[in-house]
């Protein structure tokens, strides 16, 4: 697609410009596709101004003194709630009319919307039409209510008396009190007759119809703040903040249209949020109950702290608690239910891998964790209460001089050394622009990057002890002998402390930071004393200069977004469109508007949202760092999704490394790259640690715009990882500084390395082919050896399962029934009758039943009847049909034809005697007598010998000897095999690839035994597994050479029964074995557009993924872009401008990533915790 590909098409741009006045006039419908009557835009207006007319009665009533204002304001309320009241009443009865009229014939589909046929200006059709009504009753009462406070209110509000008062000016206040009457107009209307679709919108649907209360929210805020300063005690600032609010609530219109003020959901998500990290020092939660609960417990921790009358009491309970509430509190719940892992298996929808338990330090909450925490906990304080209560009180001005001078130098010295050791951990240095000479160069292997990582690692482990150890004691020892703590008793003071205190063990790495810059303010103001700096406290300085960071930081991050797609606008050829120019130089010329949108959104900490990701930038409505409303693990699986959940696990280890040695620099969101597959990692939430991720996988099968981005991480991971030994000057810089990624480490991670090969001149071969029957039919041999093996020994666990049943079940003379019937009969649970079954043994249960009859009660225990296997197996041997047995000439056979009893001349050759049902193959004596040759006498002796000592453990060579010399037994064996052989139609030598193909994946043509192989699964399943064992052969025969011994074929099929899975990607058994992780995989392919077959093979390793971190605002501004663009103007057109291939910000990529249903991962887990320690 070219550069100047429609924004919208053509029907899109219809629909925009016909909701965008919706929106803007907050719901009237006056532009439509289709001719309408003129009362229907008369009784929109009416409606529209109604407002406007009840509060001009109570204006007007009290300009004339006829009422006071109070009073006036109550009638103008009450008039509109009438008018509300009867409006919902109108609706409703226009709602029951409606459905109480069929409408005949069938709706036209490829009209633009559904026309509305109009007989009168009151009918039901008009009604709904302007007025659709509620859903739910409650909302017709609240909202009807809140039309009726909000339009009293309002003009309380907007009174001219109150204008003039505030602006000392007629003209002023008339302009004023004007437009705000279309604000109020406008809420009103959005509230009662009819709600506009809001460009800021964060739910994909609104369920419980909290839309039409956003806006009058807002004008609420406004007049609760004019409130206050009527009739609190004069406050210059209060009085100043209310002037200003009454103009921008000419403006709130524009705010509502242009989607900066967000809906009530995301306004009360951010908030609490914004209050949690910065307020109360917490982290972004993982999930909004998380939030909920984390906001509320920490908020009622810094109320208590307020009631605390002790200093002393003050501090240990803020660096307690703080300690408690940074801990991972997720690994608390699963100790309580009794669940030992943080990692659960879970399904492909929402969840990570299986992990197995893991033995390090962390991973579970055992006793190691708990005696560290403790320990900490205990040294933590120990250190504030005995340091405050010996130096606190010490009164000093200076802080060259004072008691905290050592600390502060000390804090200095650890900051300076923590970012340094963080530095030359990663791929870069300085911000991502120089690379790090020190970082190992050269991927060739894991053991030779590990060898070369060993010094880094070193220093790793150095700042994790000074980071997570020393820095918060010190942090704690400089809080506890602040001056500050004596005038606690404030609720600046109370709040500012209780975060100092928390975010040192939240966020250790920040809160050095914060007090660093504290400690050189001090240091540069020396003994001079700043007056308000110092009035503020320590607390309320921390908090000041954390949020300032933040924002700073926001504010370089959003900034070079907006530089990477000015520039890349014009320079990038396939996204230079027509009006590039225009752009550019409006953009040039409105250069400081442009800051100010990007420090608002900066301020606000809301995404920079580029419109259809073009250089038109506007401030996003402000929502929670997750940037979505829905649970964390939504994804659209497909087939690829397991290898992304199978490798989950790992990578989570492989990152919690590196956040441990801080490999991965601060950051949002993280990609991963490893062959074709790309790995999103968003962070959700950070403590004293641990860390809460969560991964997304992308789709494998690349579009062109996901492979031009796809190219473009290569080359920047290339330029980072496998550069030259030595670097030249210019070469030190990073070339793609402007792209959205920075590379950042390497990780080893256990993934499926995913090989394909073309088999042309393997599977085509004659020689190949000729030799493929003799192949299958020792792998044949040796599956129906194996099985008869299998059976052996869980018929071996079975006896040994019932003697201990039979010993739990020995308790039954403490019954406490009455043995009224004389003596009962053993009870025989499911287990024990079916280990019989199995065993050969058909004992008939004896006593005072009745024949026939099954006693349930004691049969089946506490099982679920799903879970019973089927009755005719089980042996039970009465009224059921009769099971073979092998040789036990007690039981009789029902079978197609008349077998005779196996007369084994070795009495051990049992072990090796196959179910009678394969015997019966309706195949003639002759045909199967011509065939005698191919059967491999040798073979089948040679594994026979292999597979008796696995059978009996210890043997003579007498006993082996006797075995193998059985001739009934071979002649068993014989008859078997070359039925299977003949219902296969593989009798004759294979000579077309495309008849193998279709083997091997069970489109067996039909033959004269293809019935009969098909009533026994596990002979058919046994034969099926042959067959691909033989063409595995093939393919390693014919790659590595042929087999030189009868060893190393054992071996090698004892290696594809063990360590591989052979058969088909689409097969259950793949799609288990990746998530059990198989060590290796094989499938066969045909490719038909290009006419071949190919071979597929997954070998689990451990390989080096390489991470770089995203520009956590060019992501948000993004997602906030697609979600305008997709949940407002409705633009899902897959070829759209929007999604087009962008190799700086990796736009495809970024739209993949987004939650469903405006993304669509293939795989996205659950929220991960791990530790970082």
């Amino acid at each position: 697609m070219g550069p100047d590909v429609p924004l919208l098409n053509e029907y899109k741009q219809e629909f925009f410009w016909k909701r965008f006045p919706q929106t803007v006039l907050g719901g009237p419908r006056f532009k439509l596709g289709y001719c309408a009557p003129p009362y229907v835009y008369v009784n929109q207006a009416v409606l529209f101004l109604t407002p406007w007319l009840f509060g001009g009665i109570g204006t007007l009533l009290c300009q004339l003194q006829l009422l006071q204002e109070l009073h006036a304001a109550v009638l103008s309320g009450m008039l509109m709630f009438a008018a509300a009241a009867a409006v919902q009443a109108l609706a409703l009865y226009a709602a029951r009319r409606n459905g109480a009229i069929e409408r005949l014939g069938a709706p036209n589909i490829l009209v633009d919307e559904e026309e509305v046929e109009f007989t009168h200006c009151v009918s039901p059709e008009t009604v709904r039409f302007i007025a659709p009504g509620k859903r739910f009753g409650l909302n017709v009462m609240l909202h009807t209510a809140l039309s009726g406070v909000l339009c009293g209110c309002g003009t309380w509000y907007v009174f001219l008396g109150r204008m003039t008062a505030l602006y000392g000016s007629i003209g002023a206040s008339l302009v004023v009190f004007l437009f705000s009457w279309v604000t109020l107009c406008i809420a009103e209307y959005s509230l009662i007759v009819n709600t506009a679709t809001e460009t800021a919108t964060f739910q994909a649907q609104d369920t419980y119809e909290i839309t039409p209360l956003t806006r009058p929210l807002y004008i609420l805020i406004f007049i609760a703040v004019d409130l206050a300063d009527r009739f609190s005690d004069p406050l210059p600032e209060l009085h100043l903040a209310s002037q200003v609010l009454h103009v921008l609530f000419l403006f709130l219109p524009l705010l509502w249209a242009f989607g900066i003020l967000p809906p009530l959901d995301a306004l009360l998500l951010w908030g609490m949020e914004q209050a949690l990290v910065f307020g109360l020092g917490g982290s972004p939660m993982s999930s909004n109950l998380r939030l909920l609960l984390m906001f509320a417990t920490s908020a009622g921790i810094c109320v208590c702290n307020y009631f605390i009358p002790s200093t002393l009491g003050v501090v240990l309970f803020s660096i307690s608690t703080g300690f408690l509430l940074s801990l991972d509190l997720s690994q608390v719940g699963k100790l309580c239910t009794g669940s030992g892992s943080s990692f659960r298996s879970q399904g492909p929808h929402r969840g990570g891998s299986p992990l197995p338990r893991l033995s390090s330090f962390g991973w579970n909450l055992g006793c190691r964790e708990l005696l560290l925490y403790l320990c900490l906990l205990v040294v933590a304080t120990a250190e504030a209460g005995l340091v405050h209560y010996f130096v606190g009180s010490t009164r000093y001005q200076s802080l060259v001089m004072g008691p905290q001078a050592p600390v502060s130098y000390l804090l200095l010295v650890l900051f300076c050394l923590c970012w340094i050791l963080r530095e030359i951990q990663g791929a870069y240095v300085i911000g991502g622009v120089f690379l790090n000479p020190l970082y190992p160069k050269g991927m060739s292997s894991i053991q030779t990057f590990q060898q070369r990582n060993r010094g880094l690692y070193f220093a790793a482990a150095v700042r994790r002890v000074l980071l997570y150890l020393v820095s918060p004691l010190a942090m704690i020892a400089f809080l506890s002998m602040d001056k500050s703590l004596q005038l606690l008793h404030t609720v600046s003071f109370t709040v500012g402390f209780t975060r100092a205190f928390r975010v040192v063990w939240q966020s250790s790495e920040d809160a050095l930071l914060q007090m660093v810059v504290v400690i050189l303010v001090r240091l540069a103001a020396g003994s001079s004393e700043l007056r308000g700096w110092d009035d503020l406290g320590t607390g309320v300085q921390l908090f000041l200069v954390g949020l300032l960071v933040d924002r700073l930081t926001q504010f370089l991050a959003k900034l070079k977004f907006t530089l990477t797609v000015l520039v890349t606008s014009w320079t990038e050829k396939k996204q230079r469109r027509q009006s590039a120019g225009t752009l550019l130089a409006l953009n040039a010329s409105l250069c400081p508007l442009l800051l100010a949108v990007v420090t608002l959104s900066a301020l606000l900490s809301a995404p920079l949202l580029p419109l259809f990701t073009l250089p038109i930038f506007l401030v996003g409505f402000p929502r929670p760092q997750r940037s979505w409303p829905g649970p964390v693990g939504t994804a659209c699986p497909c087939p690829d999704s397991i290898f992304y959940q199978q490798m989950s696990g790992s990578l989570a280890s492989a990152l919690r490394k590196a956040f441990a040695r801080g490999s991965l620099a601060p950051g949002s969101h993280f990609l991963g790259r490893f062959q074709d597959r790309m790995v999103w990692i968003m962070i959700l939430e950070r403590g004293y640690g641990y860390c809460t991720v969560n991964i997304k996988g992308l789709e494998l099968q690349e579009t062109s715009c996901h492979t031009v981005e796809a190219r473009r991480v290569d080359e920047v991971f290339e330029a980072a990882f496998e550069r030259p030994e030595r670097l030249g000057f210019t070469q030190g810089f990073n070339m793609h500084w402007g792209n959205a990624l920075t590379p950042c480490a390497a990780l080893a991670v256990r993934v499926y390395s995913d090989a394909r090969n073309v088999l042309s001149g393997i599977i085509d071969s004659h020689d190949n082919l000729r030799k493929l029957q003799d192949d299958f039919m020792k792998a044949l041999i040796w599956l129906l050896l194996r099985h008869c093996v299998v059976v052996v020994e869980s018929h071996v666990s079975s006896l040994r399962f019932r003697q201990d049943s039979s010993s739990l079940t020995s308790f039954g003379d403490w019954s406490d029934e009455d043995d009224l019937f004389g003596p009962q009969p053993a009870r025989r649970t499911v287990a024990l009758v079916t280990a019989e079954a199995q065993s050969g043994h058909t004992t008939l249960q004896t006593g005072a039943s009745l024949p026939g009859s099954v006693e349930m009660d004691s049969l089946f225990e506490n099982m679920a009847l799903s879970a019973l296997q089927p009755l005719q197996p089980l042996g039970l041997g009465i009224g059921m049909p009769a099971v073979d047995k092998g040789c036990n000439s007690e039981v009789f056979r029902e079978s197609p034809g008349s077998l005779s009893p196996l007369n084994f001349s070795c009495p051990h050759s049992e072990v090796f005697n196959l179910p009678a049902m394969w015997r019966t193959a309706p195949l003639l004596p002759s045909r199967l007598l011509s065939l005698r040759p191919l059967f491999p006498e040798e073979w089948f002796r040679f594994s026979l010998g292999r597979f008796w000592p696995a059978v009996q453990g210890e043997t003579s060579e007498d006993m082996a000897k006797a075995l193998k010399e059985d001739e009934v037994l071979k002649e068993l064996h014989v008859h078997v095999a070359l039925s299977c052989l003949i219902s296969l139609g593989a009798e004759s030598a294979f000579t077309s690839p495309s008849y193998v193909y279709r083997l091997y994946c069970g489109d067996v043509p039909w033959t004269e035994g293809l019935d009969w192989l098909s009533s026994s699964k596990e002979l058919y399943q046994l034969t099926l597994q042959a067959f691909r064992f033989s063409f595995k052969l093939l393919f390693d025969q014919a790659s590595l050479g042929p087999m030189e011994s009868p060893d190393e074929l054992f071996s090698t099929l004892e290696e594809y029964e063990r360590d591989w899975y052979i058969g088909l990607v689409t097969e259950k058994g793949w799609h288990d074995s990746v998530l059990q992780e198989k060590p290796f995989l094989f499938s066969l392919g045909h490719d038909l557009t290009m006419g071949t077959y190919t071979g597929r093979v997954l070998s689990l390793q451990e390989q080096l993924v390489q991470v770089g971190r995203l520009n956590g605002e060019g992501v948000r501004g993004q997602w906030a872009n697609l979600s305008w663009e997709l949940l407002y103007a409705t633009n899902d057109d897959e070829e759209r401008y929007s999604i087009q291939a962008h190799p700086f910000m990796l736009r495809n990529l970024t739209v993949q990533a987004a939650d469903p249903p405006l993304g669509y991962p293939i795989y996205s887990s659950a929220p991960l915790h791990f530790p970082c320690l």
